[in-house]
């Protein structure tokens, strides 16, 4: 119906003038109208909330998809690898584990696979022209043969130490070692312990296992011979079914070294993982904060422009008002122009948030994940942010009387 009044009579005392109603699509028509006179100001307002949805829509996305790259990292490494490594004796000195320690490991029933690696003080260069001093934060270990299928690790070139190999001066590289040597292939020969060794096998990454990454790794055998090892093991890693986990976890300790379980420490590496993926959330916090301040700014720029809108349109405020129009069908126009104006914004700027994972995810290999939540909550805070912002607009508008409006210039 028209914004005019209609005449209705009531038990016969006469006439009665009551204000018509608009309809929702009356509504919406009315509060476009406003917006499409002018497009330049509606594109710029809306893009300061387009900034901030875009920027809270993209931190959540991109959170949840690195989140979810390492869940399925957990899953496709297991959960069931523990590590365990000397902790500290009564008196605060360096514990050793026992050197028979892998061997009872290895007799625990549930436990499937087994290996160790052995801490030497020695560095591994170049040439024998670089300084000892120069270790590029690369670490020189004995390592078992079972090492590998126990981290379910993959050499990427080369080969894997075996007992004929592990007898030998011949050294396998973790990756990151590898790549700070500058070395790319194998059959490339690198100074350890006053001695040339060859590099005999170049691994994967290992993310459980992030120190054997950075080692340089050589046969246990070829450890005592050549590089003065003493026979201790420093970190054994085992594989048991999920379900044995925390059973063999608590036996662990006592089965490593029976007279003194306090001296042992067992932990299982994919908690870090897990824990990582945590703390990605704290990091997430304050980009939803920043992204939350931008949304803040992009609603005081929309209730800055319906102001100036009001402003400007006082002779068409006061036309509506002359032809009946009531102060809640104007307050409710202005109110409708804030919240297109803001959903408006908050469409693009979710699409555009949507659009930012989805590339940064295909860009690192990660699956892209938007929750539906973060998207409903996106247009629920415009919806929220329209409202507010049009408030005071709506009753300024609301209040001016027709005939101040007629005139104004």
């Amino acid at each position: 119906m028209s914004s005019g009044t209609t005449a209705v009579r009531a038990g016969g005392r006469g006439e009665r003038l009551a204000p018509s109603r608009l309809a929702p699509r009356d509504v919406l028509r009315v509060g476009a109208a406003g917006l499409r006179t002018r497009p330049a100001r509606v594109v710029l307002s809306a893009l300061g909330i387009a900034i901030g949805i875009a920027t809270m829509v993209a931190v959540i996305g991109i959170s949840a998809s690195s989140r979810e790259q390492l869940l399925r990292e957990l899953d496709r490494l297991g959960t069931n690898l523990l590590t365990v490594a000397p902790g500290q004796t009564m008196f605060g000195d360096d514990a050793k584990l026992p050197k028979q320690a892998l061997d009872m490991v290895r007799r625990i029933g549930p436990v499937t696979r087994a290996g160790a690696t052995g801490r030497l003080d020695a560095t591994v260069r170049r040439t024998d022209r670089i300084p000892e001093a120069v270790t590029g934060g690369i670490a020189v270990q004995a390592a078992d043969e079972g090492l590998t299928a126990t981290l379910e690790g993959a050499v990427r070139q080369g080969t894997w130490l075996n007992a004929a190999i592990g007898r030998e001066p011949a050294v396998v590289l973790g990756s990151v070692a590898a790549r700070r040597l500058g070395i790319e292939r194998v059959g490339v020969p690198v100074w350890i312990a006053g001695r040339w060794f060859t590099v005999v096998g170049i691994l994967d990454a290992m993310p459980l296992a992030p120190e054997i990454e950075r080692s340089a790794l050589m046969g246990w055998a070829a450890a005592e011979r050549y590089a003065g090892f003493d026979g201790y093991p420093t970190t054994i890693y085992e594989r048991s079914p999920d379900e044995t986990v925390e059973a063999v976890r608590g036996a662990l300790p006592r089965t490593v070294n029976p007279e003194s379980p306090d001296e042992v420490q067992v932990s299982r590496p994919s908690d870090a993982l897990a824990a990582k993926a945590a703390a990605s959330g704290a990091f997430t916090n304050l980009l939803l904060g920043l992204g939350a301040v931008a949304l803040l700014v992009g609603g005081v720029g929309v209730a800055n422009t319906m102001v100036i809108s009001v402003l400007e349109r006082r002779r068409e405020i006061g036309l509506r008002r002359s032809l009946g129009a009531t102060r809640g069908q104007v307050r409710l126009q202005f109110l409708t122009e804030s919240l297109l104006l803001s959903v408006l914004g908050g469409v693009a700027g979710t699409a555009l948030g949507a659009a930012a994972t989805t590339a940064y995810a295909m860009a690192k290999g990660w699956p892209a994940v938007v929750p539906a939540w973060a998207m409903g909550g996106a247009l629920l805070a415009t919806l929220l942010i329209g409202t507010l912002a049009g408030i005071y607009p709506a009753m300024r508008a609301a209040r001016l009387a027709p005939t101040v409006a007629l005139a104004a210039t």
